[in-house]
């Protein structure tokens, strides 16, 4: 089974484990419903803003609808990344413990991109670690340029952006998102 067909599977599984219709799930997520029934069906292929897009809708993390977790939290399946606008992700790892899910990527942000993402489930932060280049990340209004060797943190359930002005950067992505239905402190 190829990725397009894990990640469908994925997907509509969430989807229906929530008791939520395709209908309901375009209209959360703002994903046309024809979109979303090729995406469930693996015939479409998804980009990293849709498959965010469906991910919060359903309340879940992004590694929710790329990887079946195995027991101890890490993922299964392969290493398959998922690229957006400007930004291509591997998931490399998935914890959950009690209260989180800790998805850990590895990403690379194309020289010259710029990716727009909208806010995550509430309660969601997300952490890069730069190896190579400088990043430009962070919500609109408070960006900062991060180099290698360093890291910025900042909410995920908002607006942030993502972006490489001066060449592709090599990064670690820690995204931290509440457990569905887990109670907040």
């Amino acid at each position: 089974m190829g990725l397009n067909e894990d990640v469908g599977r994925r997907l509509r599984t969430l989807r229906q484990d929530s008791d939520v219709s395709l209908s309901e799930l375009s209209r959360r997520s703002g994903v046309g419903k024809g979109t979303l029934s090729e995406l469930e069906s693996g015939r479409r292929n998804p980009t990293l803003e849709t498959l965010y897009a469906l991910a919060t809708a359903l309340g879940h993390p992004l590694s929710a609808v790329l990887s079946d977790p195995l027991p101890g939290g890490a993922p299964a399946g392969s290493r398959s990344g998922v690229s957006g606008s400007a930004v291509t992700a591997v998931l490399m790892e998935r914890y959950e413990d009690g209260g989180a899910v800790t998805d850990v990527f590895r990403v690379t942000i194309r020289a010259g991109a710029v990716q727009e993402s909208e806010a995550h489930v509430p309660g969601t932060t997300e952490s890069l670690m730069v190896l190579a280049g400088t990043a430009v990340v962070g919500r609109p209004g408070a960006l900062g340029a991060v180099g290698p060797g360093d890291s910025a943190r900042w909410t995920a359930d908002e607006p942030h952006v993502y972006s490489a002005p001066d060449g592709d950067v090599q990064g670690i992505l820690f995204v931290r998102s509440p457990v569905p239905g887990a109670e907040r402190s």
